[in-house]
């Protein structure tokens, strides 16, 4: 087996990295090739004694030169997607028994980097951001077929990471028919998702479990839902007994969707909406003139913005960002309420995104007192070895 492969060797100090499980073989690291290789195949990579490290796919044109799948040889073929794809099933349904729509694939959590997999109900999603993987599309999707069977299984391959991989844009059905929303299930709330137009893979399932654990501090509670998108934190509190939402975004179309999940899940005379940006409505709330005061009105607010940073160059600017969406909603939160916050940048680590509140709290005359910390849903599972496999770290203060 392999035994025609090229090889990969790489510099000296590069192999304890990729031997504690990292599958990036940056280009920078590579010492050379024992022969030519093709873009998308399959080639054995090796430390510059001659030692074996693994296999994993080649990509002369991306930044990451190599993506090891396997410590041991392997043939990367139908048997061993259906192997990859089942044993990540049975990861989900360890620690979501019961859910019906979560992540199946995450990538190099699951030792498949380059792909990704959503189940929406009996809809699956396909995301491939490595030149190997869309390669193998085909045979993934009848993998997918054979174990799932679903209805429908789409391509929403739009991400910027296909850019560096020398990928143009794909999106579509690649098997079975989809017409209009999916009403997809999220711990007993139905949320109507277009899958086809819709934002990223459809939803967030990465906040799912979280949903339900700040929901919690939600009954009797006036609660403003910053980022609302689809409604998945305002909806939940809703249900655990909020006297009243108040949901905000910029899209239309998000607050066009959430008003109708509202409805459709019998939430909607708690719940109200805005069509607005977030930092200007909250700047006009907490701008007072001279001698007025500001009267804090919310007992849960939450913030949950898309990552303000892709990169660590940009990353002084996106602190700055959640400096201020902090600083003034911890002005409109009551003694004693809770602020649910999340950061999805990898560039921003819970370190420093706590410093960036505890700043904020300083500057607002607030004490805080933490009172949870929130991480991604296990359908995105964490491996310490891959930091890039940890995200969406997230916390929740009570104003003390």
């Amino acid at each position: 087996m392999n035994s025609t492969l090229a090889t990969v060797l790489v510099r000296p100090g590069e192999a304890d990295r990729i031997l504690a499980g990292h599958p990036w073989i940056y280009t920078g690291s590579v010492l050379r090739l024992t022969k030519p290789a093709v873009d998308g195949e399959l080639v054995q990579v090796k430390d510059h004694r001659q030692r074996f490290l693994g296999v994993g796919l080649y990509n002369s044109k991306s930044k990451i030169a190599v993506r090891v799948l396997a410590p041991e040889r392997v043939d990367v073929d139908a048997a061993f997607f259906e192997r990859r794809i089942r044993a990540a099933l049975a990861l989900r349904e360890k620690h979501l028994p019961g859910a019906s729509s979560f992540r199946v694939v995450n990538a190099e959590s699951d030792f498949l980097s380059g792909l990704v997999i959503d189940k929406y109900e009996d809809v699956l999603v396909v995301q491939t951001s490595a030149l190997g993987m869309d390669q193998r599309k085909e045979l993934i999707v009848q993998v997918l077929g054979k174990i799932f069977s679903p209805r429908c299984i789409l391509e929403k391959n739009d991400t910027a990471f296909r850019k560096f991989e020398g990928l143009p844009d794909a999106n579509g059905v690649l098997a079975g028919t989809l017409d209009g929303p999916v009403a997809v299930n999220l711990n007993g709330l139905k949320f109507d998702t277009d899958l086809l137009a819709g934002h990223k893979t459809g939803l967030y399932l990465d906040q799912q479990v979280n949903y339900q654990i700040v929901a919690n501090a939600a009954k009797g509670a006036r609660v403003l839902d910053c980022f609302s998108f689809l409604g998945g934190f305002g909806l939940h509190a809703a249900r655990a007994g909020a006297e009243h939402v108040l949901m905000l975004d910029q899209s239309a179309d998000a607050i066009a969707a959430a008003t109708r999940n509202a409805a459709n899940n019998g939430l909607a005379d708690k719940c109200s909406f805005e069509t607005v940006n977030v930092f200007d409505w909250l700047k006009a709330q907490t701008t007072a003139k001279p001698h007025e005061k500001i009267i804090p009105r919310y007992d849960l607010i939450i913030l949950d913005p898309p990552s303000f940073t892709r990169s660590r160059a940009t990353v002084p600017d996106a602190l700055r960002g959640y400096k201020e969406i902090h600083l003034r909603a911890m002005k409109l939160l009551r003694p004693g309420g809770t602020l649910a916050t999340f950061c999805c940048s990898h560039h921003v680590d819970a370190v420093t995104f706590q410093g960036v509140i505890l700043d904020a709290a300083f500057d607002a005359h607030r004490i805080l007192r933490r009172v949870a910390t929130y991480t991604q849903s296990p359908d995105h599972p964490v491996i310490p070895s891959i930091p890039e496999t940890e995200y969406l770290k997230g916390f929740a203060f009570e104003i003390a």
